[in-house]
């Protein structure tokens, strides 16, 4: 329960960052998806995979962040930061070397649970 009420505030938080900032993202969903989440040698699957080095992490993570940072293509704006949100804190467990953050990662960045929701044409 504590882990929950954690992560959950941490999302939250980051959310807050991203409203309070209000910067425009540097890529869009698209070129995010297209830059690190298409393909099969894609740097998800890499990272995913436990063959990626440091630097490779901490990209996806700056990837993911521009993802936040990016309206809903579609679907409720709430639930797409805390969805989004929840890979960036994922993200930022495995650079910093948590444990338990590769597979919260994986969960994280279930492609078809996303785009189901939010993914536009």
């Amino acid at each position: 329960m504590r882990r929950i009420l954690t992560s959950s505030a941490a999302i939250l938080f980051l959310s807050g960052i991203v409203v309070a900032n209000a910067t425009a993202p540097r890529k869009t969903a698209k070129e995010v998806m297209k830059a690190g989440f298409a393909g099969d040698s894609s740097l998800i699957k890499k990272v995913l995979s436990g063959d990626s080095t440091d630097e490779d992490k901490k990209k996806l993570l700056d990837l993911l962040v521009d993802l936040v940072e990016n309206d809903a293509p579609k679907g409720d704006a709430i639930e797409w930061k805390m969805q989004s949100g929840a890979a960036v804190l994922a993200a930022a467990k495995l650079v910093t070397g948590r444990e338990g953050s590769l597979e919260e990662l994986k969960t994280a960045t279930n492609c078809k649970a996303c785009h189901d929701k939010f993914k536009g044409k």
